[in-house]
């Protein structure tokens, strides 16, 4: 896609959403991490809901140890795969502290070391926490990406490679944000509201 298209693109979502936010509630670098691998196959809204409680009460690596698996299901039953999340916090809250002095390390090679922590995820922290312009693709941003043009990548590893290489370095910060909320309340699934979408004119995959 050419150049000036793309800065069309970006540009207008900047329009639409100029200081777009992550709709997970979190405190630290911690509990985003945490909230982010409850949230596989999960809406933050459940995530949210089901978080308020749990991070009064564990908050940091020691206090999830502490809690134990067996008392952390109750506050994450709601969230789908609850199991395996479960098992995965415990795990990872383990590995920050032996590894790593329960600090949430700063870059993605030692991030996709931690249990249930995978490339998506480790990028949301870096994107989210730590302000680097990483891009974590889901399945909104990998249909996005795809349906805009913006990549023709067959996998969430092809279209993150490709967004990085097109986005201009202003909107390198949000725009991974900027093409996830545009998935989730836009550009959606089954129905696109192509009707309503402020990048219709750009958009080769329009609903004529």
């Amino acid at each position: 896609m050419h150049a000036d298209k793309v800065r069309k693109i970006f540009i207008k979502l900047q329009e639409e959403n100029p200081n777009p936010l992550p709709e997970l509630n979190f405190t630290s670098a911690y509990t985003l991490l945490v909230a982010v691998v409850l949230s596989a196959q999960a809406t933050d809204k459940s995530v949210n809901l089901a978080t308020r409680e749990l991070f009064q009460t564990a908050d940091t690596p020691e206090k999830m140890v502490m809690l134990g698996q067996e008392k952390l299901i109750p506050y994450i039953k709601s969230i789908g795969l609850y199991k395996n999340k479960s098992k995965h916090v415990i795990e990872l809250s383990k590995a920050l502290i032996e590894k790593f002095n329960s600090t949430v390390p700063e870059n993605l090679e030692q991030l996709v070391t931690l249990p249930g922590v995978g490339r998506k995820t480790a990028n949301v922290v870096l994107n989210v926490w730590f302000k680097k312009p990483t891009m974590p693709v889901d399945t909104h941003v990998f249909r996005v990406a795809n349906r805009l043009g913006l990549s023709s990548g067959k996998t969430p590893l092809e279209v993150e490679k490709d967004l990085l290489k097109i986005v201009p370095e202003e909107f390198a910060l949000n725009a991974h944000h900027w093409i996830l909320l545009h998935g989730r309340y836009v550009c959606t699934a089954r129905n696109p509201a192509c009707n309503e979408c402020p990048l219709a004119s750009l958009c080769p995959s329009i609903k004529k």
